[in-house]
């Protein structure tokens, strides 16, 4: 029997992802393809790389309608969305992925101070599993409410996951110095995002406020034991598609670049979408375009006593829509790589 899904935001970038991706997986039925600007459009018209392979009729949200036909929603909302959604959907007994962040955050206070927005789902909270297989893939299993990560967060904490969970680096020396392909910005209009603004120039944002902050220290402190801060800092690179994070953080013992190479591919081998590359090869964006490959290289610099983490991601895919198609396969008892398998393109 298939698995019945639905997608609200279907017409942003990772809602459109989740419809190609699920194009080719062989246990799921899409119902209803949910967006505000595009009733009564076929959803091949809004985009045409689709042309045959989905030509669904686009729908304004109605909720009680949606939970008739669904057993899997997936909401591809900005923050602030997601909750009402949930509420029904947990009334119902339906399982909902958030690709957004209304239930990343354990603690709504938190939420509410960085995201500026009312939490009126509190009640859920305590339900909602964070949604990174690699690290908490048994309570995804048994998860209905199941909050996808960020994409910086993916990348980041995948870089240091190994390494805090033997104590290996000082958790108050962490920086995070990451790079976004401008397709995290969504599709809707701004300035910031304008080719011309965009093409040939590179920059910092969010520097020190960036909201995907707490949500690494909350899960950077379930590694360690403890409460992490961190120094984070995104930019934006003039690429659609791709993340690069690199990260840094002091040892806390002398180890030499072959003994944490081993221990970073004892801890992800079996682990089908993390690839520890060998020593020398670093991570590149265009590696891991289009896949749900997180890609790592480590680099021990004896000379400052520091362990240096590579991480690439598509943002798109391991960072949102891809990551979140490994959790519905979780939560539904399917192979994990369903619909996920394959190289990337390249060039």
């Amino acid at each position: 029997m298939s698995i019945k899904v639905g997608i609200v935001g279907a017409t942003g970038y990772t809602g459109a992802e989740l419809v190609r991706i699920l194009y080719r997986h062989p246990e799921v039925e899409l119902v209803s393809l949910i967006t505000q600007n595009y009733d009564g459009i076929p959803f091949s018209e809004v985009y045409p790389h689709l042309y045959q392979y989905n030509d669904m009729i686009c729908e304004k949200l109605d909720l009680p309608a949606l939970l008739d036909v669904a057993d899997v929603i997936f909401v591809a909302l900005p923050h602030g969305h997601a909750m009402p959604i949930a509420l029904e959907a947990a009334n119902r007994g339906k399982k909902l992925i958030d690709l957004g962040a209304d239930f990343r955050l354990n603690d709504y206070s938190v939420y509410e101070e960085w995201y500026k927005v009312e939490h009126t789902a509190r009640d859920l909270l305590g339900e909602a599993v964070y949604g990174l297989p690699e690290l908490n893939r048994e309570q995804i299993r048994r998860a209905r409410l199941v909050a996808n990560p960020g994409c910086y967060p993916t990348s980041a904490l995948l870089a240091l996951a190994p390494l805090l969970s033997k104590k290996l680096i000082d958790p108050g020396s962490i920086i995070i110095d990451s790079k976004s392909g401008v397709s995290g910005a969504g599709r809707g209009l701004s300035l910031d995002v304008h080719f011309c603004e965009v093409n040939e120039n590179f920059k910092a944002y969010g520097v020190g406020v960036h909201r995907h902050t707490p949500e690494i220290e909350q899960e950077l402190g379930k590694l360690a034991g403890e409460t992490v801060t961190i120094s984070f800092t995104p930019h934006l690179l003039p690429i659609t598609r791709g993340i690069l994070s690199t990260v840094y953080a002091k040892l806390n013992t002398s180890l030499c670049q072959n003994e944490v190479q081993e221990y970073y591919q004892e801890y992800y081998q079996a682990e089908r979408f993390v690839r520890v590359l060998p020593t020398g090869l670093l991570p590149r964006t265009k590696w891991t375009a289009g896949t749900n490959h997180c890609d790592l290289g480590i680099v021990v610099d004896p000379r400052t006593g520091r362990v240096i983490v590579i991480a690439a991601i598509d943002n798109v895919v391991k960072g949102a829509s891809g990551q979140a198609v490994q959790n519905m396969n979780i939560i539904c008892g399917l192979p994990e790589d369903t619909a996920l398998i394959g190289p990337g393109l390249f060039p």
